[in-house]
């Protein structure tokens, strides 16, 4: 059995050495596109467009703007009307609007300052966090201010009632989105590319004819599929070696703190799975650009099943219960686990155990499929 899945997987190493554009899709998705990942894709609020109305124009209101300063925010004008404001929301060059009123001066100085925001929510995400830095820059003014008049009431003030939050980020002190961005992408690329080559050397033989003559070789369908999965294999996980490696770590200085052996142990479990489902698509596709399409349909739910951007714990509990088909909860979740937080198999053997039973009933029903279109 195991010369005949040689013999095979060695037809299949020759083939996709000689298809120039699959080389360069594996190339490109575990250096450029986790690379672009990391530079372009950011979860920081960054140098935020802001434009100022400023109808006080006192003392206070110009320390107000002042705080509105990099690396969060960037003034990027001032108006002097609310037509003028509303045409800088619209026409994009800034995404948020202050307005600070008339008598802002005065009430701040009777303790009862108060001045407007306005956020463009078409970026949602970036709306919440422009908010919160707006909440804590005037929390901020609010205390100076106070400490800067508390006077002979200084000690009074002191003994005020106070809750001090003091936060501590494990894993990831700074909150550097290039840690998370670029891992993700480089899990991303594993499932999408090991779908996608085990799926288009199926297809492949379909659309030269020679699945004919694999179908009368004394390759049983099982024997068919170890042979069509073991060169990507090979390749995903050799390249995504590299990436990790020379890009996460290397260019990003990800700090990786779990065990090699153990990630990638589970890794080839989830290759496995995922190869399987793209033989599975392969089964029913009939040209190549229509697997791709069909691949599509499902990687992309899949990604949004998988807890990456949005905790399950976030969803609707039907949701959640969804999550529990997509293979890629789980390895990201492991992923996670693995690399950042350097847990062992005390903390992600539900995980594993999800990749391994979701993986042996795709490869099972790849397999009955194609015995039953035989």
């Amino acid at each position: 059995m195991w010369q005949r899945i040689a013999a095979m997987a060695r037809k299949e190493f020759r083939q996709l050495f000689s298809d120039a554009a699959i080389l360069f899709i594996l190339l490109w998705g575990f250096t450029g596109a986790i690379f672009i990942a990391g530079r372009a894709v950011s979860m920081d609020l960054n140098n935020y467009p802001v434009a100022v109305l400023d109808l006080s124009r006192s003392d206070e209101s110009r320390e107000l703007i002042h705080r509105l300063r990099p690396p969060y925010f960037r003034v990027v004008g001032h108006v002097d009307s609310d037509p003028a404001l509303v045409a800088a929301l619209d026409g994009g060059r800034a995404s948020l609007a202050v307005v600070i009123p008339p008598d802002f001066g005065r009430l701040v100085r009777e303790g009862q300052g108060r001045f407007q925001v306005i956020q463009d929510g078409t970026q949602s995400q970036m709306a919440t966090l422009a908010g919160g830095h707006i909440a804590r820059l005037a929390g901020e003014y609010a205390i100076e201010l106070l400490e800067r008049r508390a006077g002979p009431a200084e000690r009074a003030l002191a003994r005020l009632p106070q809750v001090d939050a003091r936060v501590r980020v494990a894993y990831n002190p700074n909150i550097t989105s290039a840690w998370f961005s670029s891992l993700l992408e480089m899990l991303n690329m594993i499932t999408m590319l090991s779908m996608l080559l085990t799926a288009a050397a199926m297809v492949r033989e379909k659309e030269q004819g020679t699945l004919e003559q694999l179908l009368v070789s004394p390759l049983r369908p099982a024997e068919l599929f170890l042979a069509k999965i073991l060169p990507t294999l090979v390749m995903v996980l050799g390249l995504s070696l590299l990436a990790l490696v020379g890009i996460v770590q290397g260019v990003f200085h990800t700090p990786l703190r779990g065990s090699l052996l153990l990630f990638y142990g589970v890794s080839v479990l989830y290759t496995f799975s995922v190869a399987s489902l793209g033989l599975a698509v392969a089964v029913f596709a009939r040209s190549l650009a229509q697997a791709a399409m069909m691949l599509f349909l499902i990687l992309f739910p899949m990604l949004f099943l998988s807890g990456a951007t949005t905790p399950p714990e976030s969803m609707a509990p039907w949701m959640r219960y969804a999550t529990l088909i997509s293979p890629m909860r789980y390895y990201i979740d492991f992923g996670y686990q693995v690399l950042f937080k350097g847990n062992g198999l005390a903390y992600v053997w539900h995980d594993i155990l999800g990749i391994v039973v979701l993986g042996s009933l795709m490869f099972g029903f790849a397999a009955w499929r194609f015995r039953r279109l035989l």
